[in-house]
This record gives C-alpha cells, structure tokens and sequence, in this order.
C-alpha cells in the first residue's frame, strides 16, 4: 500500500503565497504520477495540477495556470504545489493524489491523502 500525507494548509489572506507538500510512504514503487485536487464545501473534488513519475511534464487546470505551480522531488517521494497570489475562491481542502499516469479525474488516482484545508480571507 501506498500512505499520503498533505502538509502546509492553513488561514492565509488574499494576495499571499502558500505551498502545500505531500510525501508518500509505503510502496512507493507504486507511485506513477502524483497530482493536486481540490474540494470547496458543497462541490465535487476537481483536478488542479499533475506532474509525470520523472517530473518531467506536468499539467495544470486552465484557472490555476501561471499562479499555481507543481514539483516533485523523486528521491524524497514529495511533491509540491505552491500557489501565489491567493483567492478567496481558492478556499478549499487539498487532496494529493497519485496514480499510474497523469490525469484529470479523480477515479484515474489510486491514492489519496487525508487532505489540508486552505483557507483565504479576503
């Protein structure tokens, strides 16, 4: 099996810059493709940004580009995701997530972490 494990989640005000991490344990062999969802209260979980096994290549949800950005640091079995220029709508609880290759539904991710609430005041 494979643990996740978010950390960074907090209270922050709009305009800060925040990075979230998530480290994996267990089987970590099993661990492709790593990525960030997102979950406001009352809405589904929706994707916000993957990277590939090797790092290499990664993908973001169109609204989070160019202020959101993931990393991965494979010998350490983490991955990252800072975000800047915090919103409001921003607020949520994020779920690292990881998988055998990338993808933009929950359902292509075999792994889940507990989740960490962020959460932006204006």
């Amino acid at each position: 099996q494979v643990q996740l494990v978010e950390s960074g989640g907090g209270l922050v005000q709009a305009g800060d810059s925040l990075t979230l991490s998530c480290a994996a344990t267990g089987r970590t062999s099993r661990v492709g493709a790593m990525a960030w969802f997102r979950q406001a209260p009352g809405e589904d979980r929706i994707f916000v940004a993957a990277v590939t096994s090797d790092g290499e290549m990664t993908d973001y949800e169109d609204s989070v580009k160019g202020r959101f950005t993931i990393a991965r640091d494979r010998a350490k079995n983490t991955v990252a995701l800072q975000i800047n220029s915090l919103k409001p709508e921003d607020t949520a609880v994020y779920y690292c997530a990881a998988g055998v290759r990338i993808g933009v539904w929950p359902n292509e991710y075999n792994y889940w972490g507990p989740g960490t609430q962020v959460t932006v005041s204006s």
